[in-house]
């Protein structure tokens, strides 16, 4: 079994890419894995503390001004540079429905995944794992004021109802991870990191499958709306990337690298969640195929990682 999930975590982002594709065309899958999506993104950041070193962790969060700015730029200059984008896309007649569902997008926190995505390129788990969990305890004070002062829309995300989400996705997998690194043993969790990666994969594999639902349908009702939203999808996602790496060069290429794969994957899940069904269809529909760039990513920018920077050893 350890063997099979190495192999996994080697081969990790060809399984990622592949699992979406599986909830795409496999509908009847998708639906049953939908209703697991909520475990496995607990088992997921279990997983993800237990390969974290908490000293690298600790480490950033005695930088305050690397992180101040960090989550300065996430949650608040990304959304302002991808309104920028969109009122000037509109000045150039290039406006459309899908406008408000990008700068919504870029208001999202860092997803539940990035220090899994950020360790299968070879950039920073531990960067990625303080961008994740600060921004998202940030984002219900953040995005609904920009979403409302920018576009007028108003968000359904309040600080109550995100305490009970943060407490299962974050609270419940730390305290697993520290009851599992206390009873095994860092000793004997070492030989196991290549497996637990490998575990990871899989677990995000099925929440890919699960996030397809409904998308197939979606695609053979509106083909043309669907590939024009998949195409916006990967724009905001690398261009937000791409943006993000160049504002954060001065502090050098690795957290350069790791911040900009944080800014493009947003968690579009949380969005989904709290969203009410009479929400424009169109912005639902771009939630969701915000997964397509968000899950080929590893597969698409790994090559390019290996070139700009040398991966950081498992």
């Amino acid at each position: 079994m350890q063997q099979a999930l190495e192999l996994c975590a080697r081969r990790g982002a060809a399984l990622l890419a592949l699992s979406i594709f599986i909830g795409l065309f496999a509908p009847p899958l998708a639906a049953a894995m939908r209703f697991i999506i909520t475990p496995t993104v607990v088992g997921l950041m279990t997983l993800v503390l237990l390969r974290v070193d908490f000293a690298a962790v600790f480490g950033y969060l005695r930088r305050p001004g690397l992180v101040v700015w960090l989550l300065a730029w996430l949650m608040l200059g990304a959304p302002v540079a991808a309104f920028g984008a969109v009122w000037l896309a509109a000045r150039a007649g290039l406006e459309g429905p899908l406008g408000a569902a990008f700068v919504i997008t870029a208001t999202g926190c860092a997803a539940t995944s990035a220090p899994a995505f950020a360790r299968l390129v070879g950039l920073d788990a531990q960067l990625s794992l303080v961008g994740s969990v600060l921004s998202t305890l940030l984002v219900p004070f953040t995005a609904p004021p920009l979403a409302l002062g920018l576009l007028g829309v108003a968000l359904p995300i309040t600080v109550a109802g995100l305490s009970a989400r943060l407490a299962l996705v974050v609270g419940l997998p730390l305290l697993l991870s520290l009851a599992i690194r206390r009873v095994a043993g860092e000793a004997r969790l070492a030989p196991w990191g290549g497996a637990i990666d490998g575990a990871a994969v899989l677990l995000v594999c099925l929440y890919g499958i699960g996030v397809m639902d409904g998308i197939l349908a979606a695609l053979l009702a509106e083909p043309h709306f669907v590939a024009g939203a998949t195409v916006l999808a990967f724009l905001s996602n690398y261009g937000l990337n791409a943006l993000t790496a160049v504002v954060f060069l001065p502090f050098g290429r690795r957290i350069a690298y790791a911040t900009g794969l944080m800014s493009g994957n947003r968690n579009m899940a949380l969005y989904l969640a709290v969203m009410p069904a009479d929400s424009d269809p169109a912005m639902l529909m771009f939630f969701a195929l915000c997964q397509f760039p968000l899950f080929l990513s590893p597969f698409l920018l790994k090559p390019l990682y290996r070139r700009l920077v040398t991966p950081l050893p498992s």
